[in-house]
């Protein structure tokens, strides 16, 4: 299993890190011995049960509300539930996500785009795959082992300094990234080499841009676009969708075009705004499926 590049939590664990790490550790145990279907429509249920009632769904309403102006409460909360059974169906399955690279775990990943994977493979350039917090997100780095690429991909330290190799058990053939100057630093040394990088870049950023995002300007990142231009790199957006029966479609869509102009800032305000609206398409498709339970708008 790929590990981070450096240590990304180095706090001194207190007495209630050790009691979560064990619970923690204990249900990671016990979801590894279920069957992958079984434990993810477990996770889904209680998720989705008692989801809509905590403080993040609060956020959630109000983004929904937002992007969906036509839509009525009713739908907004059954909307709402489906955003909860996917993120309570995404945890679960996280404790096994090295079953689907299993013989009998790939029949649950449908890929799609072979040919624009192979076209952005070929161009002699690295690659940088970029996707959202949609369906279970995990399937990026998944789908490259499944298919026998190298990709790279940033990773958030836990809270609980005990659970980093909890977290860092993921089955991608490439490293974990630390997020913030490190990271970043690592990763133009990847790319400079000419290895490929994946990226979610659907989450607020305080130092980004304001950008379009369902019609309201969004702090965006601009990490993305910065490399693109850097390393003239083909960006590969990659959408993952749930399917009944804890199964997934992987879709590589074509690259995005890019034909910059000189003009850096404008360049990537232009790059990113594609983004978003790329982003914005897929969620609008499968609003239940993508994680609007931060404020990514500010109200």
């Amino acid at each position: 299993m790929p590990k981070p590049v450096s240590p990304l939590n180095t706090r001194k664990p207190t007495f209630v890190d050790f009691i979560g790490a064990g619970v923690a550790r204990g249900g990671v145990f016990v979801l590894r011995l279920l069957p992958f279907a079984l434990a993810s429509a477990i996770g889904g249920v209680l998720a989705s049960t008692f989801g809509p009632l905590l403080k993040p769904s609060k956020a959630a309403r109000i983004n929904l509300s937002l992007a969906f102006p036509d839509k009525g409460e009713a739908e907004i909360e059954q909307i709402l539930r489906q955003v909860w059974e996917n993120m309570g169906r995404t945890a679960f399955e996280f404790a096994q996500m090295d079953h689907l690279l299993s013989d009998t775990g790939k029949k649950r990943v449908y890929i799609e785009g072979q040919d624009n994977l192979d076209a952005a493979l070929g161009s002699g350039k690295p690659v940088l795959f970029f996707s959202a917090h949609l369906g279970n997100w995990e399937l990026l780095p998944v789908s490259a082992g499944i298919l026998g690429f190298g990709v790279h991909v940033f990773y958030r330290a836990p809270n609980n300094p005990l659970l980093q190799d909890v977290f860092t058990r993921r089955s991608s053939p490439g490293e974990l990234i630390p997020k913030g100057a490190p990271g970043a630093k690592r990763a133009f040394t990847l790319l400079k080499r000419g290895e490929n990088l994946g990226i979610l870049v659907d989450q607020k950023l305080n130092d980004g841009i304001a950008v379009p995002f369902f019609g309201r300007d969004a702090m965006t990142g601009t990490a993305l676009a910065e490399f693109a231009l850097r390393f003239d790199a083909p960006m590969v957006p990659i959408q993952c969708i749930r399917l009944p029966g804890a199964r997934f479609k992987v879709i590589y869509h074509p690259a995005l075009k890019v034909t910059p102009t000189g003009d850096k800032k404008a360049d990537v305000r232009t790059i990113m705004t594609d983004v978003n609206a790329t982003l914005e398409r897929w969620i609008a498709q499968h609003p239940g499926d993508w994680l609007w339970l931060h404020k990514r708008w500010p109200v």
